[in-house]
């Protein structure tokens, strides 16, 4: 009789590593998993990655079609640049807190990717490429801004998938706020008023709370790839991309915004 515990404990101790080592090409496998799974756990707002062995490459042929497929951005680090604190020092990117939750990933985002002498080329076409993201400065600013990837345009060097292909380009960042939007006065784009009731204001200090407008900005990323697998044509690596902050749709001055974070996609022929 008193063995069994200890017989017990072996034989949990043998699972376990069985089950450690059986892991397929993912160590995060979403497909795999239930609504139940998923509801209200955050685990949606992850990429799928790859195992650490992933270091093969997936060479290109001149002449085909292909497509970066299921391209998931997840953001882990958000950086804000602030004034300085004299006109001595320079503006540095400043850590901040992440406040929103479970909602920060760009995924399922697509776009052609084609071989020429120069190199790769990748154009973003769709997918969730966009996010409403806020963070917190160490001072207690709650800065808006919209995480995005579209019309991604981005050029590599090389002829082939590998971890050392670096993709980086522009992309257009949308406004926060859309033309319906009304701020607290009721003013907006399209709708509600031209300006606050009551007295008309006047001068450059005032008119940018009156006349609204919608501002797209212009983002730089880079996709640097270090995890292939060449049997699937999946990919894994980290981003770090680099932003405006929101406009509150014109009315104040943009802030820079840096964003790192991991990096999952798929290759296939178009």
């Amino acid at each position: 009789m008193s063995f069994r515990p200890l017989l017990a404990l072996v034989l949990a101790l043998c699972l376990t590593l069985v089950t450690a080592c059986s892991g397929g090409a993912k160590a995060t496998d979403r497909a795999s998993l239930t609504y139940d799974d998923i509801h209200n756990t955050g685990l949606a707002n992850n990429c799928p990655t790859l195992p650490d062995s992933a270091r093969g490459s997936i060479p290109l042929e001149a002449g085909s079609a292909y497509q970066l497929r299921e391209i998931c951005l997840h953001p882990s680090e958000v950086f804000v640049k602030g004034e300085p604190a004299n006109k001595r020092q320079e503006a540095q990117f400043v850590a901040s807190k992440i406040l929103t939750r479970f909602t920060t990933s760009l995924d399922q985002v697509y776009g052609d990717l084609s071989l020429s002498d120069e190199g790769l080329a990748f154009d973003e076409l769709g997918g969730l490429d966009f996010q409403l993201i806020t963070v917190l400065l160490p001072g207690g600013e709650e800065v808006p801004f919209v995480f995005s990837s579209k019309e991604l345009s981005a050029t590599a060097e090389g002829k082939e998938i590998s971890t050392s292909t670096d993709l980086s380009g522009s992309y257009r960042v949308p406004s926060y706020r859309t033309s319906n939007f009304l701020d607290p006065k009721a003013r907006g784009l399209t709708t509600g008023y031209s300006s606050a009731m009551g007295l008309v204001p006047a001068g450059d200090e005032f008119s940018k709370e009156t006349v609204k407008s919608y501002v797209d900005g212009t983002g730089t990323m880079n996709l640097s790839i270090t995890k292939v697998d060449a049997a699937s044509g999946e990919f894994a690596g980290v981003f770090t991309a680099i932003q405006p902050s929101d406009t509150d749709m014109g009315t104040k001055e943009t802030m820079d915004v840096k964003i790192t974070g991991q990096l999952y996609g798929r290759l296939e022929k178009a």
